[in-house]
C-alpha cells in the first residue's frame, strides 16, 4: 500500500534526522502508485484525534483552535460540497484567503478531490484576477470569456468562514489540467 510506504519513508527520515550520512545513504523514495496525502495520511491520523490540529492566533489575539478530527470532518464536508459543484481531479481552484481556518479546510478538501490549489493573496483586485486567468496556458476563448464573466460578478461563496472580508472566497477557474 502506498500510504504504508510513505509512512515508512517518513519514519526512516525521522529516526535518522541527526545522522545525515545514514539518512543520505540508506533513504529510498517510496514507490507511490496511488497516493493521496489527505485521504491516506491525514484522515487516518485525524480519526478520533481530539488533539489540536490547527491553532491560529490572529493579529487581535483571537484564537481559532480545531482538532485533527474537526479538520478532517470539516474538510470532508467542503470536499463533498465542491464535488457537488462539479470540481473534479485536476480542476484548478483559486483560493483567496487569509490565515483563517477555512483556508486549511479548503486546502485539505482540494487535496482530497485531487484538485490543484492556486493560492492568491486577498489583495488581488478584479484586474489582477483577470490577468491570472489570461496568463494560464491553453484556455479556449470560450472558456476564457466564461471565466471573465464569473470574475466580473463577485465569486460565489462556496464556504462561509469567520473572518469577514477574509471569509472563504473560492472561485473555480478552469477545466482540467
Amino acid at each position: 500500500m502506498s500510504a504504508t510506504a510513505f509512512i515508512e519513508a517518513r519514519d526512516f527520515l525521522l529516526a535518522h534526522r541527526e545522522d545525515y550520512e545514514t539518512a543520505y545513504r540508506d533513504f529510498r523514495w517510496p514507490v507511490l502508485d496511488r497516493f493521496n496525502w489527505a485521504l491516506d495520511c491525514f484522515d487516518p491520523i485525524a480519526r478520533g484525534n481530539d488533539r489540536p490540529g490547527l491553532w491560529i492566533v490572529d493579529e487581535g489575539g483571537d484564537e481559532t483552535k480545531l482538532s485533527f478530527a474537526e479538520l478532517a470532518k470539516r474538510s470532508s464536508r467542503v470536499a463533498n460540497h465542491l464535488r457537488a459543484l462539479g470540481v473534479r481531479r485536476g480542476d484548478r481552484l483559486l483560493m483567496m484567503l487569509g490565515n483563517v481556518a477555512p483556508l486549511w479546510e479548503c486546502m485539505l478538501a482540494a487535496m482530497k478531490l485531487g484538485a490543484v490549489i492556486i493560492p492568491a493573496t486577498t489583495l488581488l483586485n478584479r484586474d489582477d484576477l483577470l490577468d491570472s486567468v489570461r496568463a494560464r496556458p491553453g484556455p479556449s476563448r470560450r472558456r476564457e470569456r466564461r471565466q471573465r464573466r464569473q470574475i466580473r460578478r463577485p465569486p460565489r461563496r462556496l464556504y462561509k468562514g469567520r473572518g469577514g472580508r477574509d471569509g472563504a472566497r473560492l472561485a473555480k477557474l478552469g477545466g482540467r489540467l
